[in-house]
């Protein structure tokens, strides 16, 4: 199989279409059943259940085999600014749970980079920590034979 013959697109402008067809496609599909009796309400039926939205989904959408490729063509020039407009929306889904159901959330906001200590750097940040000996006073001995026990 070719890395990009399953794919539904080749330029950015159709990826973009693509993704935002696919929130489209994850709200889901229902029809409405109309009740016979007069100022009876419809009674929304679902053909297809809303689905939340998630890179696993959106990857297969758009025809990668895995997410290994997914990743690889995030990388590729003019095809950057797409797949951060996916991810974005992605995360900000993630966000609006934090409202009702966090857990699950919160550990998909961490994976993306977020974190949850204040003033904590992001993933990927080096520290550099500066550690200075100073000597102060008799140095240690090496064995019991340096020490001298006074009786």
């Amino acid at each position: 199989m070719s890395s990009s013959s399953s794919l539904k697109f080749k330029t950015a402008p159709q990826l973009l279409q693509l993704i935002d067809d696919y929130f489209i496609h994850i709200k889901g599909e229902y029809e409405y059943q109309v009740k016979s009796s007069p100022g009876a309400a419809k009674l929304k039926t679902w053909i297809r259940e809303p689905e939340p939205p998630t890179l696993s989904s959106l990857a297969l959408y758009l025809g990668f085999y895995s997410m290994d490729q997914f990743k690889q063509y995030e990388k590729r020039p003019g095809l950057i600014k797409p797949f951060r407009y996916a991810k974005l929306r992605i995360e900000a889904a993630y966000e609006q749970q934090l409202f009702e159901k966090p857990t699950g959330a919160i550990f998909a906001l961490k994976n993306a980079g977020w974190n949850d200590k204040p003033g904590a750097k992001q993933a990927g940040a080096t520290k550099t920590l500066k550690v200075e000996i100073t000597n102060t006073g008799p140095v240690p001995a090496a064995n019991e034979k340096e020490v001298d026990v006074l009786i």
